[in-house]
Order: structure tokens, then sequence, then C-alpha cells
């Protein structure tokens, strides 16, 4: 299976000829498209309208998770209903197989990485914060034991390793992913990691147990050389 995939799309409300011209960039080769969240700008119904309208000219199966950008409006349940409705498949915690490869996926959350992991002490803000950040390991961890396929497939928005965010501020490292989401992948297999969120980040890296993870985060990808607005990774 050849998988297409690219994150952060950022689509407003007067982007359509933009994705269009993106969207064009697919390569001819891919089986499936993965999309790594931030699909919106504000996460507003009429933005994912606009999205929706140029993904369905695509004719190939596709699966997403939502970015923190989506969450902005406060509309996720209508998001995902629109994307449900016309068959595209969003991941929150639930597997999905497809022609005998498994995915999984989640929006992911903050956190920090390794030594620097934040840890649930202190204010009830704190703690709050940790607890959103295990929810979303946990949810991930639920849909991984419950695929059985030797290739699965992980999906997220925030990064899993810090490998992949470097050439972001570090300041910002706390905001841009958790290792506990690397750890669950370590903890129950998969064949490939992809992401979003650090547009300025490091294209790829390896989980401390060897799996590839691919920031696919467009803006990424638009500033290589050659641009490319998708990552093909065959699987």
């Amino acid at each position: 299976m050849y998988i297409a995939a690219t994150a952060d799309l950022h689509c407003g409300l007067n982007d359509r000829e933009r994705i269009r011209e993106r969207f064009n960039l697919l390569p001819p080769q891919a089986d499936i498209l993965l999309l790594g969240g931030d699909l919106t700008n504000y996460g507003r119904p009429e933005e994912m309208e606009v999205l929706i309208s140029q993904l369905l000219r695509l004719r190939l199966p596709i699966i997403s998770v939502l970015g923190n950008h989506d969450y902005e409006s406060n509309q996720v349940p209508v998001l995902l209903r629109m994307l449900r409705e016309v068959g595209i498949t969003t991941l929150d915690g639930e597997p999905y197989v497809r022609d005998g490869v498994g995915f999984a996926g989640v929006k992911g959350f903050c956190g920090g990485f390794g030594r620097g992991e934040l840890t649930a002490f202190g204010e009830p803000e704190i703690k709050s914060f940790v607890h959103t950040s295990m929810e979303e390991s946990l949810l991930l961890e639920r849909s991984l034991s419950q695929l059985r396929e030797e290739r699965r497939v992980v999906l997220l928005h925030y990064a899993p390793i810090p490998e992949t965010a470097v050439g972001e501020a570090r300041e910002l490292f706390p905001f841009l992913g958790s290792s506990r989401l690397s750890d669950v992948c370590d903890r129950f297999g998969a064949t490939v990691i992809f992401h979003g969120h650090a547009h300025h980040g490091a294209l790829e890296g390896r989980t401390r147990g060897g799996i590839p993870v691919y920031n696919v985060a467009q803006p990424l990808l638009l500033s290589q050389s050659p641009p490319a607005a998708f990552r093909l990774i065959e699987v």
C-alpha cells in the first residue's frame, strides 16, 4: 500500500483554489490519503465545507484526525459528522482496517518529551493539563491494542518524539507533543507514525523502539527543495 500523508492544511473560507492546487500535487500512485489534523483554520463548519468539496474530487480513501485548530470554534461534533457523512474516516481512538493494514489515530496533545515531560503534580490546572495528555495516549493505546494486523499505521496531529520538532523554538517543545504517544506505539507496535503540528520541525526521526516517524506538516514539506505537498510511504 502506498500512503500519501500530509497535515496542517489550515483551510479557510477563501482557500478553495489553494486547496485544489495542493491536491493536484497528490502522487498518482497513492492508494490512500492520510490527513494529520489542522484541516481548518478556525474549526468552522464553513471552512470544512470548502475542504470537503476538494477532498471529494480525489476519489481516494481518506483517513484523518483533527488538530488543535479544528477545536477552536467548539464545533468538533459538527466537523466529525460532516467528514463521516461523506465517507472520510476520522479516527479518535477507534481502530480501522483497510486492505490488511491497521490504522490507529488520535489528535494527541502537549506535555513535553522525555525528562522534560510534565507530570500531574501541583495545581489543579497542571493536573488537568496532564490528564488530557494521558487521556489521548490511552485512546491511542485502546486503538492499537485492538489491531491484529502485522502492518500498523499511526496517525497523529501532535508530535510523539522531539526529533521531528527540531527546528522549532526550544521554548515551544512542551506544546508540540508528548512522549506518552511514542511510548504507547513502542509498547504495542507500529510500522510507521505520521504527525503534523510542527511546521518548522524536521522531516523524520525514530521512536526509542525504532519506529520511523514522519512529520508531514504541509508548510514543512513545501519548504523543502524540491517542495512537496505530500509524503509518500510504502507499507
